[in-house]
């Protein structure tokens, strides 16, 4: 996760893009003009998967251009003011994204992103906090597999699951199935006020253990 992103003379910044290993390795079909103008690029992981997201930034016509997973959301040619913002929206739940151009001095810019009116940094923390994921490989097959408390919509690779829920003796369970795999996710509270509920993911009876949202 890069961010914030400087740029300052776009040969300067293509080399740094090229050996600095927090950035992605550029191949093709990448074409010479779009290496150059490349500044900036994030992961962003929501519901419904890992968002990537690449800003072009022509520093001498202003031409900007937005990708979102390999896909041209904005372009803009020609732009006469240089810093600014551009806003589109990301995965399934059209999420609202914001980059924000700002100049530091002389040549060099700063590129930040927002998400839902927070920077990157607040909604990655803020995001741990009201979701769950897990990522399990079976059939051949990788799963992530994320659970969004405030709503306990469940996702799978970027769709939203059919579920039902259930009471049982200690908490609740929230039921779907993967294939020909049964699965649930268990809810059951810690006992103690600042951990909450604690949520269990468990395929086939086995219990999967959770990632970093």
């Amino acid at each position: 996760m890069l961010l914030p992103f400087i740029r300052t003379l776009p040969l300067l910044y293509y080399n740094h893009l090229l050996v600095s290993p927090d950035s992605p390795t550029l191949s093709p079909p990448y074409s010479l003009e779009k290496m150059t103008d490349l500044v900036a690029v994030w992961d962003v992981a929501l519901s419904d998967g890992v968002h990537k997201i690449e800003f072009e930034h022509g520093t001498t016509s202003g031409k900007r251009v937005v990708y979102v997973d390999g896909k041209e959301e904005i372009r803009k040619d020609w732009m006469f003011k240089l810093v600014g913002r551009e806003t589109f929206c990301v995965g399934a739940a059209k999420t609202k994204a914001t980059i924000n151009i700002d100049a530091i001095s002389g040549f060099a810019y700063e590129y930040t992103l927002e998400i839902n009116g927070k920077s990157l940094k607040k909604y990655m923390e803020n995001r741990s906090k009201t979701t769950n994921t897990w990522v399990l490989h079976m059939d051949g097959e990788n799963f992530r597999i994320v659970l969004e408390k405030d709503t306990m919509d469940v996702w799978c690779n970027g769709k939203k699951l059919e579920t039902a829920g259930e009471f049982v003796d200690d908490g609740t369970e929230t039921h779907f199935s993967l294939g020909n795999h049964d699965c649930y996710i268990k809810a059951v509270s810690s006992g103690k006020r600042k951990e909450g509920i604690i949520h269990t993911l468990i395929v086939d009876n086995r219990e999967i253990p959770e990632i970093a949202s």
